[in-house]
């Protein structure tokens, strides 16, 4: 129970749904019972009147149509009150699953980039979705059942104590056995249910992987092989999901056996005491059997309720996992002071925490406002970690990276973030539209500012090729695009922005050397005041940079331009014989 105290800050704001809900409860409970008592007695007026005179007769069918009439205006009372009931606790839940699923939802954007590194997309998914539901499903029905229960039980219970104890405690007898019974069916159920979940987990997760890597399906003519193992797959589920059905088929049938033995105890214990004359009437058993079936449900919800919070308790300890990590890389608020680009990084080191591989060894270069870094090198020797480090993603493990002399960690991230515009190694895109890929990048872009930005990124002419043009759906990640167009989308969409910082993480190497150029001189043409890091292991995308810096193992080994990274004869001009000479041999 201790995870779901986290719940009682919405019980608290919502505490007026809650109390209008147990009132409404209340109510209609009261209904309910006035139904009973006046069923019995109208069966008490039928023994009293029955074989009488016209007269009687005439009375006893006056006072039948009387009964008739307040009968059926309680059950409609109590049929009002609870569909209120319900339009409020329910309702309440409801609210509460929204807000708690956005706190989810905002603290995961909140959460450092080694937070996802650590746990996969479909954990995280599940708790904001099949977690947050089993919540819910404490916060509505158990609550509700479980107030339900309690006023119902209480005033009932009272009533039939009232009216006779000892046949009370004969009808009463089955009835806890109804809720042992309940709690165990309903244990193996969710057990069950577990099971099935799981293995439904291992088909959507089979089949996503198909839909996603379908090309290389198709490619290596596995179709008859993956067809087979879905319908393994699939038996497995099934096959788990007939378990299930057959619990599932014990829960009714058990339900109505007890309840009929407590109607046959009401039966023949108030027919006996009746018949020894004991005080007990017909409408006494008419009212008690009415009693029995009322309290069935609110008796066998206890555990059904008890698994809800079983399971509710232990989703919420998941949730709460989640919710109790905290962002390695925290924001200074306060400092809102506007980004320039000069860029410092002074003896930095880092260590991948997860990993434990060190990255970067004593880096240290100075960016000045404008000029554009190139860096090149093998993979792995920490080109990407740089950028990352940038754009604030980690924290150095030692040394200082500062923007415009200023440490990172006194700067307002969400303005460091909003001056920099990014493109990835790969390009993600959205299930959107291109337009709305692009305008990504700038909320507030015009149409015209797009298509400027494509035509920059020169994926313009590729765009109007298609038939809906810039309203092409580009499909999940963008699969309807081509490695470059996506490539050049995310330039596209990185530019239109018009950022004080430039990062590009080897994201040309999906274009030819022909339309890497003429991007690189668009953005030297349009970028004069924009600091600019390209990362790359091609010479072509890095020759016109102000500085190159050569990443080995994370150490630069050696900085300069072009010119002079040449003439120095190390591992950047071998770099550069060797792209020149396989460009040379690819045009002969």
């Amino acid at each position: 129970m201790r995870p779901l105290f986290h719940l009682n800050k919405y019980l608290l704001k919502y505490k007026r749904l809650l109390i209008l809900g147990t009132l409404f409860v209340t109510i209609s409970v009261v209904f309910r019972v006035f139904l009973a008592y006046f069923v019995g007695e109208s069966f008490n007026d039928i023994e009293l009147h029955l074989g009488g005179n016209d007269t009687e007769l005439e009375e006893l069918k006056s006072a039948l149509l009387e009964y008739g009439l307040i009968i059926i205006g309680a059950a409609i009372l109590q049929g009002a009150f609870m569909f209120l009931m319900r339009q409020t606790i329910i309702v309440m839940s409801r609210h509460i699953e929204f807000d708690l699923k956005n706190e989810v939802f905002n603290h995961y954007q909140k959460l450092s980039i080694a937070f996802y590194k650590r746990n996969n997309t479909g954990d995280l998914m599940n708790r904001i979705s099949e977690d947050v539901s089993r919540v819910r499903m404490y916060i509505g029905p158990a609550i509700m059942y479980t107030i339900n229960m309690v006023i119902l039980t209480t005033i009932i219970v009272g009533r039939m104590i009232y009216v006779d104890v000892s046949l009370t405690l004969l009808t009463l007898i089955p009835l806890p056995l109804l809720a042992w019974s309940v709690y165990k069916v309903s244990d193996m159920i969710n057990k069950r249910s577990t099971i099935v979940q799981e293995q439904l987990s291992v088909l959507s997760t089979f089949t996503q992987e198909t839909f996603s890597g379908i090309r290389v399906l198709k490619a290596y003519t596995k179709e008859d092989q993956w067809t087979k193992d879905y319908e393994e797959e699939s038996l497995a589920y099934h096959n788990k999901n007939k378990g299930l059905y057959t619990i599932n088929a014990l829960f009714f049938p058990l339900m109505i056996f007890l309840i009929g033995i407590s109607v046959l105890l009401v039966v023949f214990f108030g027919g006996h005491f009746a018949i020894n004359g004991q005080g007990i009437s017909t409408g006494v058993i008419a009212e008690f059997i009415i009693y029995v079936n009322m309290l069935t449900w609110p008796i066998a919800s206890i555990g059904w309720v008890t698994s809800i919070i079983q399971r509710a308790a232990a989703s919420q300890a998941r949730i709460n996992e989640f919710l109790d990590e905290q962002p390695e890389i925290t924001n200074n608020q306060e400092n809102s002071t506007p980004i320039k680009g000069s860029i410092a990084f002074q003896s930095v080191s880092f260590t991948y925490p997860d990993s434990g591989i060190q990255a970067l060894k004593d880096v240290s270069f100075q960016v000045n406002q404008g000029e554009t870094v190139a860096i090149i090198g093998k993979t792995g020797s920490g080109k990407s970690t740089i950028a990352s480090l940038v754009g604030r993603l980690y924290d150095p493990t030692s040394g200082s990276v500062k923007v415009d002399g200023e440490e990172l960690f006194d700067l307002n991230l969400n303005n460091l973030r909003q001056s920099i515009g990014y493109v990835p190694q790969e390009g993600f895109l959205f299930s959107e539209t291109i337009s709305n890929n692009i305008g990504f990048g700038k909320s507030d872009a015009t149409h015209d500012e797009i298509v400027e930005a494509a035509k920059i990124a020169r994926v313009h002419e590729n765009i109007l090729d298609f038939p809906d043009q810039y309203d092409t759906k580009v499909g999940e990640r963008g699969v309807t695009l081509s490695g470059g167009q996506k490539q050049r989308v995310s330039i596209a969409r990185a530019i239109i922005g018009k950022p004080n910082i430039l990062i590009f993480d080897d994201c040309l190497s999906a274009v030819d050397t022909e339309t890497e150029e003429y991007i690189l001189q668009n953005l030297k043409r349009i970028s004069k005041d924009t600091t600019t890091i390209i990362i790359s292991h091609r010479v072509s995308s890095v020759k016109h940079a102000d500085t190159i810096l050569v990443l080995k193992e994370g150490v630069i080994t050696e900085s300069g331009d072009h010119k002079s990274l040449v003439n120095r004869k190390g591992y950047y001009a071998e770099l550069y014989n060797k792209q020149l000479v396989e460009s040379q041999e690819k045009v002969a």
